[in-house]
């Protein structure tokens, strides 16, 4: 009988309607206690964020309690590594599993036991088939799979080859340890699944100490039980294995309310949940979003072969990479409010992401004047040895933020791209004879430019009206342009990280055709400006910490890179532009 719920009510997604009727029923008594079960063989991508903020979101809600619990079942792809990048993008998420952290490694001699248990059960058998032998054995979708040659091996005998092949009598492969259900099972994971392979590899806690390691699926079940996990929620790839789940637990309970247990009940089981007290599993539609890859394969190829600067690179969809970028855990946690909890699969464009960034940021990120493409403009009657220092607020909508000073002088960076040698009517930045406003400062006329061989202009001159002094005029005369600028004397040089999408196409993970998703990568993911110059207060400005280029975007001050006082190393999080504005406009 499906566990799953029919429909979901408004305003509360499905699992929290499961939970709801369970407090209604009594079935696991007051008590809520939910898992995030990373396996430590990466770095958590913005995908894990879903269910962090879905597993510790439902314990926070129902005053019940989240287990951060390590799957490391296979020593040969785990490291310390991704245990440690896994507890730190958790905790900057803004949730703590204070005492409840868990390895499924902890249980290592509890599988084993429960393992033994079904032998002694005639539920388990050791297989000498090779693993290509087992999958031909499985059958197909549409035929049965017959019985290995070994599947009517007593339990003594069975225990025994088991035994020895947890002392290490065998070679990676040799043997297997088998689950006996029913190789005629319309689903094929219920065929005589393995339970156990010998894997002669050292693991990241336990050494040496195993060459035997429990399959994913008989383990996590078993760690959910041990722990007294009422709901265990996962992505619908699992679902098709829930039978397999609900039956290695109901195996287990067969056997301990049998009394095959013996006196060792609590060794098998820990004390953990009783009988009646069982989780089951409950999966939601995992997070696939636009323009991007979540396949953990697939992200471990990007780093392993260069295409990206490492698993924290910006670009990259990781947590990490994404907190580098300038994301904040706010925003992170306010795109997986949004996009909410489902039962279908579907595709969220990446500038719902964008636009929770946005939204975060403008309410708290200070602003700042910044040129990142520059070129030189001379004030010609302004006096060389003349100085003027502005006061600007920090954010135009706070004045709680406070102000800067920002000096000026008769030399100043502008933005290339704010001077226009033939300027179309509707260009309302800087031109011969238009006057445009420097921003807080003056206003200026230009006057005329410098090119140099190549054509490209080295230098634009122009007057100022001393009248306009902090940008504004009283005689009524409208200028339309106004631009951001910084003083040449006083400027702080800037190493500038432009990113974009790391690919090109919208489901880079399907592309189509012949193309694979490296066919995909955009060569235009990363530009770096090493000739950027930025007002003097950015110089002492700390790594991580977040602000906006006036008129460019949000950024951050880079996390590895950046020193202050040194090397000053920018990443831009966000554009300006906020593109999901519009979509959500015209939906």
């Amino acid at each position: 009988m499906s566990n799953q719920p029919e429909a979901p009510e408004k305003g509360k997604d499905f699992v929290r309607q499961i939970i709801d009727k369970d407090l209604e029923t009594g079935k696991y008594g007051d008590r809520v206690q939910t898992r995030f079960p990373p396996e430590p063989n990466g770095y958590l991508h913005i995908g894990h964020a879903k269910s962090i903020c879905l597993n510790f979101g439902i314990a926070e809600d129902y005053n019940g309690r989240c287990n951060l619990r390590f799957d490391d079942t296979n020593p040969v792809k785990e490291d310390t590594e991704y245990v440690d990048s896994i507890k730190e993008d958790v905790h900057w998420l803004g949730f703590d599993w204070k005492e409840n952290e868990f390895f499924a490694s902890d249980y290592f001699e509890r599988f084993y036991a429960v393992a033994e248990l079904f032998i002694r059960a005639g539920k388990a058998y050791v297989d000498d088939l090779s693993a290509e032998e087992i999958r031909e054995y499985r059958g197909t979708l549409k035929e049965p799979g017959k019985n290995s040659p070994y599947r009517d091996r007593t339990p003594e005998e069975n225990l025994e080859l088991f035994r020895k092949m947890r002392d290490g009598d065998f070679g990676d492969g040799e043997r297997v340890l088998r689950a006996k259900i029913d190789m005629a099972a319309p689903n094929v994971v219920l065929r005589d699944p393995t339970l156990y392979r010998i894997k002669h590899a050292d693991h990241h806690r336990t050494g040496d100490a195993w060459c035997i390691y429990p399959m994913y699926d008989f383990a996590h079940c078993l760690s959910d039980y041990f722990e007294g996990i009422t709901h265990s929620i996962c992505t619908l790839e699992f679902e098709n294995n829930r039978p397999l789940y609900d039956w290695v637990l109901d195996a287990l309970i067969e056997c301990i309310g049998s009394g095959a247990c013996g006196d060792d009940t609590t060794a098998v089981t820990g004390g953990g949940a009783t009988p009646q007290e069982r989780p089951y599993q409950y999966e939601f539609a995992r997070l696939n979003i636009s323009g991007t890859v979540l396949s953990k394969r697939k992200l471990i190829q990007l780093v392993q072969e260069g295409h990206v600067d490492g698993w924290d690179d910006p670009r990259m969809p990781t947590i990490s990479g994404f907190r580098r970028r300038g994301y904040t855990p706010e925003s992170i946690r306010d795109f997986c409010d949004r996009i909410g909890v489902a039962k279908a699969d579907s595709m969220v464009d990446f500038a719902l992401l964008e636009h929770c960034v946005r939204q975060d940021l403008n309410e708290r990120a200070p602003r700042y004047l910044g040129v990142l493409h520059p070129v030189k403009l001379i004030i010609e009657n302004y006096p060389e040895d003349q100085e003027d220092v502005f006061e600007m607020p920090l954010h135009p909508e706070d004045e709680s933020v406070g102000t800067r000073k920002v000096p000026f002088c008769r030399e100043l960076y502008i933005e290339r791209a704010d001077f226009m040698e033939d300027a179309p009517k509707k260009f309302f930045r800087m031109s011969v004879g238009r006057e445009v406003r420097l921003r807080f400062a003056y206003y200026v006329t230009c006057t005329g430019f410098e090119k140099d061989a190549e054509g490209n202009i080295t230098e634009i001159r122009a007057t100022y009206d001393p009248a306009t002094k902090g940008g504004w005029s009283d005689d009524g005369r409208k200028v339309k342009g106004t631009m951001h600028w910084v003083s040449a004397r006083h400027a702080a040089k800037a190493e500038v990280r432009l990113y974009d999408r790391l690919f090109t196409e919208e489901n880079p993970g399907n592309p189509g055709g012949d193309k694979t998703f490296l066919d995909c990568i955009n060569p235009d993911s990363k530009e770096v400006r090493t000739e950027c110059w930025v007002e003097p207060a950015l110089a002492d400005m700390q790594p991580g910490t977040h602000f906006q280029f006036e008129r460019t975007g949000y950024f951050i001050a880079d996390a590895k890179d950046h020193k202050p006082g040194d090397k000053l190393v920018f990443n831009r999080t966000a554009t300006l532009r906020d593109s999901w504005a519009k979509i959500a406009k015209k939906g």
